[in-house]
């Protein structure tokens, strides 16, 4: 336990936090115009008393020695606090600021499930459809869009598969097409049978990424920037979807400051190898109030959890992971991690209270995953473990 927490009572804090989150307005008022949200502004009274809190446990807990990256929290779409440290190219001695783009690893299917529920939200393609009537050489009937996004599908990772048999000269950086092109020649068996489980698969979100360009006969690059970048003014994201600029942008450390290293699995988009900042992060966040961005039926659909087979409080939406509470006993976490190279993120959302926590960064640290711990000082997540 460190210093500034010794004295730390989880009951004492929820309670106290209780009753300001009633003063402060946790339901938005969507502008039917725009994919705006209308918040009440945040008091001066909430806005010192939780920045204190963020600003104590971030410099206690997240930026200690190694931290490279970007951390947010906001409260309706206001920013409460944020930090900026390290570097983007330690060659160069680049440092990282509010609007470097950073790799958020798996952080990014949130990004890929937006863009195709903003799809769905159009009527291009149904939630439920097969996606063999979408890419038609697909080989397996049963799957559908819906599965990908909750990754109930049963397909295998690439990244097994690719290794096994030699069915993939591994010298070769392999493309989402080129994974489609295996899953469709190669024989592949899926893990289970469609829908009687879950197991996380970057396959999925490959696949998806797939589905927007054929959908939208785009690049994912310009469908994302059409459907979700532009009209939110995301102006710092993109997709990496050619490696010759890989050089030129953020790169991912080892903690002794040495470069992370790539290879053939860097080249696949969708489920990783989208680029963004916090701050960009909170306007996807916040427009995911807006019922005009997306539907409340397909955000009811989006939180909600689909994996009951194995007991416990873990389970996965569509393109969000979530801890369910017992009971009845506090709020609903929602959030997504990321983990590919030196990059590891963090993207919590707590709906209920309107607040959003960012961390990305890129020196290999867990660091990041620490988000989990400030939900329950900043709201009723008492079933959020706090490892002080």
């Amino acid at each position: 336990m460190t210093s500034c927490d010794k004295n730390f009572d989880i009951a004492q804090v929820v309670r106290k936090r209780s009753e300001l989150l009633k003063k402060e307005s946790i339901i938005p008022e969507a502008d039917p115009n725009s994919f705006d949200v209308k918040f009440n502004p945040v008091s001066p009274k909430y806005k010192l008393e939780t920045r204190e809190i963020v600003e104590t446990f971030y410099h206690n807990r997240i930026n200690r020695g190694g931290f490279w990256g970007q951390f947010l929290v906001a409260k309706n779409g206001e920013i409460i606090y944020e930090d900026y440290q390290g570097y983007s190219n330690y060659q160069t001695k680049d440092k990282i600021n509010d609007s470097t783009p950073m790799h958020v690893a798996s952080v990014g299917k949130v990004f890929t499930g937006v863009t195709v529920l903003r799809l769905i939200n159009n009527k291009k393609i149904a939630l439920d459809q097969k996606v063999n009537t979408i890419l038609p050489d697909f080989p397996y009937d049963d799957i559908t869009v819906r599965l990908l996004l909750n990754h109930r599908s049963g397909l295998p990772y690439y990244g097994h598969f690719t290794a096994k048999n030699n069915i993939w000269d591994t010298k070769k950086t392999i493309t989402n097409k080129d994974v489609l092109e295996l899953l469709e020649t190669k024989n592949i068996k899926l893990d289970f049978k469609p829908n009687t489980k879950f197991t996380y698969s970057n396959t999925n979100y490959v696949v998806l990424a797939l589905i927007v360009e054929k959908i939208t006969e785009k690049s994912f690059q310009e469908a994302m920037k059409e459907l979700v970048l532009d009209p939110l003014k995301m102006n710092n994201t993109f997709v990496l979807d050619n490696l010759e600029n890989k050089d030129k942008i953020t790169q991912s450390y080892h903690a002794n400051n040495a470069k992370m290293h790539w290879d053939y699995l860097d080249g696949t988009y969708g489920d990783k190898n989208i680029y963004t900042t916090a701050r960009d992060m909170l306007k996807l966040d916040k427009a995911l109030y807006s019922d005009n961005f997306i539907s409340k039926t397909l955000k009811d659909e989006m939180y909600k959890g689909y994996s009951y087979e194995r007991s416990g409080a873990n389970n996965y939406g569509l393109a969000i992971r979530m801890v369910e509470p017992k009971n009845n006993e506090g709020n609903l976490y929602t959030f997504h991690n990321g983990w590919w190279r030196g990059n590891r993120t963090s993207y919590v959302t707590l709906r209920k209270d309107t607040i959003t926590i960012i961390c990305f960064n890129n020196h290999n640290s867990q660091l990041a995953y620490k988000t989990k711990e400030l939900a329950p000082r900043l709201g009723n997540y008492p079933f959020i473990e706090i490892n002080d």
